[in-house]
């Protein structure tokens, strides 16, 4: 469109580079200065409107967008692995990655990162992705000592060990060599410090959840109780992200992608890793099969459909995560509490995806 301007910002915690170009891909303007609001700010507001800002995802990206929202008529926080015309071709440096980065908004290029306007939902953000760090790291203690110990030939899980009071027949099967007791205990204490951390970030989180009346009307439904919902909700943030429960489903790494050349037959797929939101993908079908466990439910109930429709037990999983994001995303468009008959309806319109 005439007299629209596309401006690549380059950030670093020092410095930026901004270029400007016009529909036509001609550089209009190029500066270079702190990495500061009011600097950047003033900046941006030298180019004329209609004006559109594009920056990667990183570190800065969130208090950049938050703050350069309002001087903009569009900020784009893009992906910066798709953004492999930067990494690949020609030269590279930070003006000339700059100016990339306005030739790719202006083509429509660039995919968008979505992040929160909100000071506070950023903030809600953090504990929930801190509080999943630790857990994995807890996995990683507990792996590393069970690693250890298959060494001396002992094979045992993490609840043999996690409870202090089951310790000492774990010990008593050792050898009675001073160092290979005195690394273990090193390795419990690693162990201890980090399922402490879990536990109280879990009754954290626990607390500012009750305090979303959104939250409280997810843990309702079955299988989804409050770090699963407080983890729906604060990476999907809103809504109205998605056009459809199709583009919602890939998102989370449940939904399925369709590939078709020429004459060739039709092969579905799920997306790859690299293009979901893996947090949310744990999430959901961790409540697919708590709901499927705890049964007397329609998610049970449509599971059991599915096996007696001769679906393999994993792809009858994924169909139930299906129906219960769709009713997920449906009660929070809708402020509706949770009932049962909705998850019938709400895998309607996506019936050419559920399954599979």
């Amino acid at each position: 469109m005439k007299g629209i301007h596309y401006i690549g910002a380059d950030t670093h915690c020092k410095f930026t580079e901004l270029v400007v170009v016009t529909p036509s891909g001609r550089v209009s303007g190029r500066w270079r200065g702190p990495t500061d609001i009011p600097a950047l700010r003033a900046a941006i507001e030298e180019v004329p409107r209609p004006r559109y800002l594009t920056f990667e995802e990183g570190p800065l990206a969130d208090w950049l967008y938050r703050n350069l929202l309002a001087v903009a008529d569009g900020v784009t926080v893009c992906e910066p692995r798709r953004n492999r015309l930067i990494s690949q071709d020609g030269d590279h440096d930070d003006p000339i990655d700059a100016e990339k980065l306005a030739q790719l908004l202006r083509g429509g290029f660039v995919k968008a990162v979505h992040h929160p306007e909100s000071l506070a939902r950023s903030v809600f953000k953090h504990p929930v992705g801190l509080y999943l760090n630790r857990v994995r790291q807890r996995v990683r203690e507990a792996n590393g000592i069970m690693a250890y110990l298959r060494h001396y030939g002992i094979f045992v899980p993490e609840a043999a060990f996690a409870d202090p009071a089951k310790r000492p027949a774990v010990l008593a099967s050792l050898p009675r060599k001073r160092l290979v007791r005195l690394d273990l205990t090193w390795l419990w204490e690693g162990y201890d410090a980090v399922a402490r951390q879990v536990d109280q970030m879990r009754q954290q989180l626990i607390r500012l959840a009750r305090q979303e009346p959104q939250i409280r009307r997810f843990t309702e439904l079955p299988g989804v109780k409050w770090v699963r919902a407080t983890i729906f909700f604060v990476y999907l943030d809103t809504p109205w992200r998605f056009r459809s429960k199709a583009a919602l489903w890939r998102y989370m790494g449940i939904g399925l992608q369709r590939w078709h050349s020429g004459t060739g037959p039709v092969q579905v797929r799920v997306p790859p890793a690299t293009e979901v939101n893996r947090a949310l993908k744990s999430m959901i079908l961790g409540a697919a099969k708590s709901a499927i466990g705890s049964g007397h439910n329609p998610f049970a109930d449509q599971y059991g459909r599915c096996i007696q429709q001769g679906l393999s037990p994993r792809n009858a999983r994924r169909s139930v995560a299906r129906s219960q994001a769709a009713v997920l995303w449906g009660m929070w468009k809708n402020g509706h509490a949770y009932r049962p008959e909705q998850v019938g309806a709400a895998m309607t319109s996506g019936a050419g995806v559920a399954s599979g």
